[in-house]
C-alpha cells in the first residue's frame, strides 16, 4: 500500500515542468488525500532524483525543505535556481510566479 502511494507521488512530481514548483499540499490534493506529510515521506524516500525531481516540491508558503534528501536546503535552492526559479528571499520560492498549476484532467 505504501509503495503504491509513493509511486503515485513520484508520477505526479515527474509532471512538474522545469521552472515550476509544487507544494506538498498540492500534490496531496491531486492524489485525493490531505496528508501532505505523507507526500514528504515519499519524496524523502525517492530512489532516483534524476527521474523524480523532488527538488521542485516546497512547503505551502514557498519555503525550501530543510531536510531535502539530496544534499539539504542549499542544494535544493541551487537546483531550483539552475532551472530559473525566482525567490523572495534566501529560503522562499516566489510562488506567485513559479507555482505549477496542473489540471486534474492532465493527470
Amino acid at each position: 500500500m505504501v509503495n503504491n502511494f509513493f509511486q503515485r507521488v513520484y508520477a505526479v512530481v515527474q509532471r512538474i515542468p522545469i521552472g515550476k514548483v509544487a507544494t506538498y499540499g498540492l500534490i496531496a490534493e491531486l492524489l485525493g488525500t490531505k496528508d501532505a506529510r505523507r507526500v514528504g515521506h515519499a519524496l524523502h524516500a525517492n530512489p532516483d532524483d534524476s527521474l523524480t525531481p523532488c527538488h521542485r516540491v516546497v512547503f505551502s508558503d514557498g519555503r525550501l525543505a530543510p531536510e531535502y534528501a539530496f544534499g539539504g536546503l542549499n542544494e535544493q535552492r541551487r537546483r531550483l535556481e539552475r532551472e530559473g526559479i525566482s525567490f523572495t528571499d534566501t529560503q522562499n520560492v516566489d510562488l506567485r510566479t513559479c507555482l505549477w498549476n496542473p489540471t486534474l484532467t492532465a493527470l
